[in-house]
């Protein structure tokens, strides 16, 4: 009796599992559930990313005065309207999905 109890059980775990992974397999990630603050916010921080990328082993001061003066207005852009104002949930959700894949001429 008691084996058929653990049997049922196990194979309800199991069963659920399973329907755990394929709801998630099935059920498509989009942009559509970020806000457009999100939004706003994840362009600045593939921004930002794009020109720390392109400058890997350079300080902020040994930029291009252009790109200088652009990462500081990014930084600034990122710490008031994103930062201070998202919950830190969504910032690390932010940072974690930066673009990465880029080529440097674009």
């Amino acid at each position: 009796m008691a084996s058929i109890l653990l049997l049922a059980i196990g194979i309800a775990v199991t069963v659920a599992l399973i329907g755990s992974v394929l709801i998630q397999f099935l059920t498509p990630i989009t942009d559509s559930a970020l806000s457009p603050l999100e939004k706003n916010c994840q362009q600045i921080a593939n921004e930002g990313y794009r020109i720390h990328a392109t400058y890997p082993d350079s300080h902020p001061d040994e930029l291009p005065t252009d790109d200088f003066k652009r990462l500081i207005y990014l930084d600034e852009l990122w710490i008031t309207e994103c930062v201070n104002v998202l919950p830190a949930e969504s910032v690390f959700s932010i940072v974690n999905n930066v673009e990465r894949d880029f080529s440097h001429g674009e």
